[in-house]
């Protein structure tokens, strides 16, 4: 039933909630061991005036069925704001009822309203579930471009400690 369905902002009170969605969707990647957030992580960078991301959540019957969590992002080739997808989880329970293509739509919606004119997103390399599903909603891998990352100690190392 898609009625039931309702997508709204995420509050401060849903950290507990996003933050046990995260997991749930590091496990499913089988990456527990990479999973290294807290609670009080996704409390702090998440809301207030200088909240580093946003989430909307899809509730079905009034139960918690899914995330997705965006940042603004830029693109200079093209001159124009648009939204990074981190993360789009829905529960198994929920799943087959369109929840992800509807959160990925209303972050797109609300991306556009603020200026935004394009959403990109990245999708783990073994998931191939996933890569169907966005190329399904013709959101098409990329083959112009890689991530690349550097992080915890080496990101440190690398800034140079105590310099700014």
């Amino acid at each position: 039933m898609q009625d039931d369905i309702r997508i709204r902002p995420a509050a401060k009170d849903d950290a507990a909630a996003i933050h046990a969605a995260l997991k749930a969707l590091a496990a499913g990647m089988g990456a527990e061991g990479k999973f290294v957030s807290t609670v009080d992580d996704v409390g702090r960078h998440g809301f207030g005036a200088a909240a580093a991301f946003e989430v909307l959540i899809a509730e079905a019957g009034g139960a918690f069925a899914g995330l997705c969590l965006t940042f603004p992002s830029f693109s200079t080739w093209m001159g124009a704001p648009g939204i990074y997808v981190q993360d789009l989880f829905v529960a198994d329970a929920f799943r087959a009822r369109r929840i992800g293509e509807r959160l990925l739509q209303a972050a797109a919606r609300r991306g556009r309203a603020s200026g935004a004119r394009y959403l990109r997103l990245s999708v783990d390399v073994e998931n191939v579930r996933a890569q169907a599903f966005y190329e399904r909603l013709g959101i098409r891998h990329s083959r112009d471009e890689q991530i690349h990352m550097i992080k915890g100690a080496a990101f440190d190392a690398f800034a140079g400690e105590g310099e700014p």
